[in-house]
């Protein structure tokens, strides 16, 4: 179960968002990232500005307090919408974004309370109703998560985000049923969400499902460069042995991210022990090795390709080589063995 990627998915529910669009093309990650910082100062200091001009319009500084929150500048942002809602007392909006600035700081009783607070000015107040259920879902209260989720989908029984986060609720209570429903409704009402494109492909993936890669490949189009769903992929077709697919996209992987080791590893794992093609396992192991020199299973798997293919001098070389990384690591000391008996005959 994708516990992990559950919470952060839902922690990053909460985050302001703003969108950075930049002019020329598609970028490399790291200037994309510089623009987008860059971009965000900008706007900051634009908002400096016009709240020096303008020291007693409350959405200024909520709009001020949003771009600090996504700058990490967590307790400026909790300042400006603090003073936000001294000029604005009874606005719902400002207590959603203190919701926000104080889950950033921390501090989820805070975050309820400020949501509360939103609820109470507005009952019907979606943005509030959707976060309460995640924060509930958070500190795992599924009772006042359910609770939520009706009065949600009671103002708009089509909304993705509520479907979505009923669907996570229900998959860490154990009802994959009911959230791969859930999961449906959400990508019908949103084609363009990630995130349940990625959880129907994994819970179908686990059932070697071939839907499962529809899905994954839908993730894709929305992402193209996601390492997250090339990964999936890549192992949907080694689990289900299309292997030469396996491969095209673990290599795909690999140059998106050059640092990324178990692209190449799961190549020669299936060059290993699917195509007995011990070269080639080889030449992959060392790939992955050369991204993590460190990684101790990609270390031994070479030195077993080595073995299979005849060349004990390097296999044994390997397989000492790990006992230095990893004492007493069985494989390893089996594989020696074996080479001290090969040799003897």
């Amino acid at each position: 179960m994708p516990g992990i990627r559950i919470y952060l998915f839902i922690l990053s529910l909460f985050a302001s968002a703003v969108f950075f669009s930049s002019c020329g093309g598609e970028k490399k990650a790291e200037e994309k990232t510089k623009t987008g910082q860059d971009t965000l100062t900008l706007l900051i200091r634009e908002l400096d500005q016009k709240i020096a001009d303008h020291p007693s319009d409350p959405d200024l500084y909520q709009q001020r307090s949003k771009y600090l929150l996504i700058d990490h500048q967590e307790q400026k942002a909790f300042n400006d919408i603090t003073k936000a809602i001294s000029l604005a007392p009874n606005k719902p909006a400002l207590y959603i974004v203190l919701s926000d600035v104080y889950l950033g700081m921390g501090k989820p009783d805070n975050c309820n309370e400020a949501l509360l607070k939103a609820i109470s000015f507005d009952p019907k107040n979606m943005a509030a109703l959707v976060r309460l259920a995640k924060l509930s879902l958070i500190i795992k209260d599924y009772k006042s998560t359910f609770e939520y989720i009706k009065k949600a989908l009671e103002i708009e029984p089509d909304n993705p985000q509520v479907y979505f986060t009923r669907a996570l609720a229900l998959l860490e209570k154990g009802d994959t049923v009911k959230a791969v429903e859930d999961l449906k409704r959400t990508v019908d009402a949103a084609p363009e969400f990630y995130d349940a494109y990625i959880e129907l492909g994994e819970l179908y993936s686990m059932r070697k499902d071939p839907i499962g890669a529809d899905y994954l490949r839908s993730a894709l189009r929305l992402r193209p460069d996601s390492k997250e769903a090339l990964y999936m992929l890549g192992m949907f077709y080694q689990e289900t042995g299309v292997y030469e697919k396996a491969i095209a996209t673990y290599e795909a992987l690999a140059k998106i991210d050059t640092t990324f080791r178990d692209a190449p590893y799961n190549v020669g794992y299936i060059y290993l022990v699917y195509l007995g093609d011990y070269k080639k396992a080889a030449d992959f192991f060392t790939e992955s090795l050369k991204r993590d020199p460190g990684y101790v299973e990609a270390l031994y798997n070479r030195g077993y390709a080595y073995e299979l293919s005849g060349d004990f001098d390097k296999a044994y070389t390997d397989y000492k080589h790990v006992l230095t990384l990893k004492t007493n690591y069985e494989k390893a000391i089996t594989g020696l063995n074996r080479i001290d008996k090969a040799r003897k005959k």
